[in-house]
C-alpha cells in the first residue's frame, strides 16, 4: 500500500511577488534621481568646519582652477554671465546664486561673478564649501 504525503515540495515558483518588488524599486530610484542636481563640473571646494546642506538650485555658477566659468554644465565667458543669469532667474523664479569656486581661485574672480549677478538683480549669494574633517 502506497501512502501519499500531504507536504509535497512546491514545484512551481511564483515570480509575481518578485516582479512587484523590482518594479517598486525601479520606480523609487527613478523618482529620487530627479531630485539630485549636480553641475557636472568637478572642483575642490574650500573647507569649513560649520557647513550646512544647501537646497538644490538652478542658479549655480562654477569657477574651476583654471578660471573657467560654468553656468550649470555650460562653459561661458564672464562677459555673457549676466545674460545667462537673468534668463535663468526669470525661468526659475529664484533669487539666490550658488557660487562653487575651486579653493585655488582668487577672491577677485568670485567678486566679479557676484558683481555680474548683482547687476541683473540677484540679491542673495551662497558660496559652497565642503565639510572639513576634524
Amino acid at each position: 500500500m502506497k501512502f501519499d504525503a500531504k507536504n509535497k515540495p512546491l514545484t512551481i515558483f511564483s515570480f509575481s511577488s518578485l516582479t512587484d518588488i523590482v518594479m517598486l524599486l525601479l520606480i523609487f530610484f527613478l523618482l529620487t534621481s530627479q531630485f539630485v542636481i549636480q553641475t557636472g563640473v568637478k572642483v575642490k571646494l574650500p573647507g569649513a568646519k560649520n557647513n550646512e546642506q544647501s537646497p538644490p538650485s538652478r542658479l549655480v555658477v562654477t569657477i574651476t582652477e583654471d578660471l573657467t566659468i560654468y553656468y550649470g554644465k555650460e562653459q561661458i565667458a564672464l562677459e555673457s554671465l549676466a545674460g545667462f543669469l537673468s534668463f535663468g532667474m526669470e525661468k526659475s523664479k529664484e533669487n539666490t546664486l550658488f557660487v562653487r569656486a575651486d579653493r585655488t581661485v582668487d577672491i577677485a574672480m568670485v567678486i566679479k561673478v557676484i558683481d555680474a549677478a548683482k547687476g541683473v538683480g540677484i540679491t542673495k549669494f551662497v558660496i559652497e564649501t565642503e565639510k572639513e574633517a576634524l
